[in-house]
């Protein structure tokens, strides 16, 4: 068994309970709150900016001239594709920005920016790994359900979509190379982390308590 597989198969308990997560099982019964998916927006979009400084690190710490070239592939699409589309969808519906973001936000962002300062670049991947891996898995199965508002459906086929997917299985094929230099209870302590830290991040879009600058 390939170390990532070890990674999924001591996780899958926590894994599936982001995959059962109220945020998700909301969309694929179609009956997501409007103002719960535009909070999200405003978080996720903000924590696009967060990867870029992610990947940054990674891209320093690549071992490989490969993993480079394809970070900062990575890197590109994040800027000016992904930060774009948050920006031109924030904008066209109007969703107001808060000036402080709620805790499990600023954590989810903290935390994985501790992880790429001071972790190793295997520390890194894992960390993105656990989070594309997780929205991949689940919006591939939400593009399949009716979603009748036509943002949210743009969203989850963002995310269900070849170049997505093929970036969760390169950041998979990473660790496959490369954790062998660490260990496989170290990356499932990382990729438990961040699909913990993913949760309470979506819990967040439910709460109504930010202040709105």
């Amino acid at each position: 068994m390939q170390i990532s597989d070890q990674i999924l198969f001591a996780n899958k308990k926590v894994l599936q309970r982001m995959l059962k997560h109220r945020f998700v099982t909301d969309i694929q019964k179609d009956r997501l709150p409007l103002p719960v998916f535009h909070r999200y927006l405003v978080y996720e979009g903000a924590f696009v900016r967060t990867a870029i400084s992610i990947f940054s690190y990674a891209t320093a710490r690549a071992p490989d001239i490969a993993s480079q070239r394809a970070l900062i592939s990575i890197l590109d699409a994040l800027a000016n594709k992904q930060v774009p589309y948050f920006e031109k969808t924030i904008g066209k519906l109007s969703i107001p920005i808060p000036r402080k973001l709620p805790k499990a936000v600023t954590a989810f962002d903290n935390e994985m920016l501790d992880i790429s300062r001071d972790g190793s670049f295997i520390d890194i991947v894992t960390a993105m790994f656990a989070a594309e891996w997780m929205y991949w898995t689940w919006c591939s199965a939400a593009s399949k359900c009716q979603i009748t508002d036509p943002d949210l459906k743009a969203w989850i086929d963002l995310h269900a979509a070849s170049e997505f997917s093929a970036q969760a299985y390169w950041l998979k094929g990473r660790i496959d190379v490369y954790g062998k230099q660490s260990s496989a209870d170290h990356l499932s302590e990382i990729f438990d982390r961040v699909i913990h830290l993913e949760m309470a991040f979506h819990s967040a879009a439910y709460e109504t308590s930010t202040k709105k600058g």
